[in-house]
């Protein structure tokens, strides 16, 4: 017995561990026997369990005190040998003081939950090795409640009784429903609930607490021989610490022995005392827990092959463990770098979609940007007149007004930088997109999702230096233009002849010479946006397309050898 119960709790960690959630039909964790505590609010749950266990191990208040389910495996050890829990989410730490323990789970509930009186469905894995226990699986869920007190949602008591009815209603769980015998058996919330999802009572163990705080003159047994309410399993009585026993830390093998004297003594309770307390329920548990997984062995075992088959499918699919040794570690890494780089280059090269983006922004969102740029305004009469006007100075030019049409051409040249650099970023965003599909789309990296991260780390840090200086040099093909005016342009414009040669007047005379100086400028502007369009897009591939393809990982390489020495 002591094997295969034990057996079963090593799997169901492994399904644990392995994240085994189920897919369709029955997942191999709801497969597994394995026995929910169900009782309402202060109806002493955990002290039916400190029982079981023989340690004070959890946490203990007024209202709500368990708000995550606790998912409690008992393996039996060998006499003399150190009692201490282990919890799933912290494997390689052993607790041998079960104080700590009580913190632990205190602490792993907040920080789910938070110091409120708010529920969790997530459960708490907790592992007890001890040869005071019997190999057994448990599951406290939290009580049971009637009504919501200060700081819960009005839906805690569907929440709570929804929750626990996702653990009892599932077929191969026994339920061990926990009712107080100081209240009326018919009014058990425990009951209630288990009649509900097992009406034939068949996974149903009925258990009496708190049978030394009755009124005096009643007992419970009535209850206890099944007469005033039968099931398929016998009805077992626990004797629980007392609050001053608890308060004065009363070692719980000593409260087994208290309880035994007090059946054995019991006036009422005598004729029952070899099948009352809480070392007789553990065993009954067990016993039964037993009997179901033999009944449900070959069950079991399908499924557990199939399972292994899955999991042997799915390892094909993602790749075989890697070596141990470094050197083939980081062999294997760099493989993985090299399959993400050749879908990166894919996507860019046409053979995967998401290149052609990074054309878009060339063939129409540049240009757009471009007709969009204010030289209308820039080039009006009225601002032409002004920038004409204050570059003269106190003295008018005589001929042409160059240091006016200089400062014109560098105003609207000056626009050219937000496409430009708009340009940079639209193609930045793209090849960002790029990369995280490319990750998602390497099938090598499906099963390390922290080299997934330093990837896309290293990636986008390449990129933010690729866009930088991308961003530098378009800026300078704006200022270029501005730098070094095209001489001959203009000389060309005052060899042609005006169109309108008449001068009726001086007012008209000076409208027609600012027309002619904005027609000049706009003309030349347009000749710069040409050259810009396609010098633009030349600079952005150079900068950022052409290293992204060339040394998207060059950095991340030597980072990943340095570690390697």
């Amino acid at each position: 017995m002591t094997s295969l119960i034990g057996l079963i709790n090593k799997i169901q960690r492994a399904c644990t561990v392995l994240g085994d959630h189920g897919g369709e039909g029955l997942s191999l964790w709801e497969a597994l026997p394995s026995v929910a505590v169900v009782g309402g609010q202060s109806s002493g749950k955990s002290s039916v369990l400190e029982s079981v266990v023989g340690r004070d191990f959890l946490p203990r208040g007024s209202g709500i005190v368990t708000r995550r389910p606790l998912v409690l495996q008992l393996h039996k050890t060998d006499p003399g040998q150190t009692e201490y829990a282990e919890f799933l989410h912290a494997p390689r730490k052993r607790f041998t003081d079960f104080a700590a323990v009580r913190k632990e789970i205190a602490d792993e509930t907040d920080r789910i939950t938070g110091k409120t009186k708010q529920i969790s469905n997530i459960p708490i894995h907790l592992s007890i090795y001890s040869p005071n226990v019997v190999n057994l699986t448990l599951i406290d869920l939290p009580g049971l409640t009637k009504v919501a007190v200060e700081g819960q949602p009005d839906s805690i008591v569907e929440d709570i009784e929804n929750m626990v009815r996702s653990y009892v209603e599932k077929p191969n769980c026994i339920i061990l429903a926990i009712s107080p015998a100081n209240q009326d058996i018919a009014t058990s919330d425990a009951i209630k609930l288990a009649r509900e999802v097992d009406p034939s009572g068949d996974r149903t163990f009925g258990v009496l607490t708190k049978l030394d705080l009755m009124d005096k003159g009643t007992n419970a047994v009535d209850v206890l021989e099944g007469r005033q309410y039968r099931l398929q399993h016998p009805w077992v009585g626990i004797v629980n610490r007392s609050q001053a026993d608890i308060n004065k830390n009363v070692d719980m093998i000593v409260a087994r022995r208290k309880e035994r004297e007090y059946f054995e003594t019991s006036p009422e309770y005598g004729h029952l005392a070899h099948k009352m307390g809480s070392e007789y329920l553990a065993k009954l548990l067990s016993q039964h827990l037993e009997q179901v997984i033999r009944q449900k062995i070959p069950s079991i075992i399908s499924l557990i092959n199939k399972t292994i088959d899955e999991l042997n499918a799915e390892l094909d699919r993602i790749g075989r463990p890697i070596a141990v040794d470094s050197g083939a570690q980081l062999y294997t890494i760099l493989e993985m770098c090299r399959a993400f780089d050749k879908v990166f280059k894919e996507h860019l090269d046409g053979g995967r979609p998401g290149g052609d983006r990074i054309y878009g922004v060339f063939d129409h969102q540049l240009p757009a940007a471009l007709k969009k740029l204010p030289f209308d305004r820039h080039l009006s009469l009225k601002n032409v007149q002004r920038v004409v006007t204050e570059a003269d100075g106190y003295q008018p030019h005589l001929i042409a007004p160059e240091q006016g049409y200089r400062r014109l051409i560098d105003g609207s040249i000056s626009y050219f930088k937000g496409p430009a650099e708009a340009s940079v970023d639209a193609v930045h965003f793209v090849l960002k997109e790029l990369v995280r599909k490319s990750i998602a789309e390497t099938e090598e990296l499906r099963r390390f999702p922290t080299l997934q991260s330093d990837i896309s780390a290293a990636a986008n840090e390449a990129l933010e230096r690729f866009r930088e200086e991308s961003r530098k040099t378009v800026v300078r093909l704006v200022d270029m233009e501005s730098s070094y005016l095209t001489a001959e342009f203009f000389r060309k414009i005052h060899l042609e002849p005006e169109k309108n040669p008449q001068r009726t007047s001086q007012d008209n005379f000076t409208d027609n010479h600012l027309r002619r100086i904005g027609s000049n400028v706009n003309a030349y502007i347009n000749m710069v946006c040409d050259t810009l369009r396609n010098s633009i897009p030349k600079a952005v591939v150079y900068c950022q397309v052409r290293e992204a393809k060339r040394s998207l990982l060059n950095h991340f390489y030597v980072q990943v050898g340095k570690k390697e020495v």
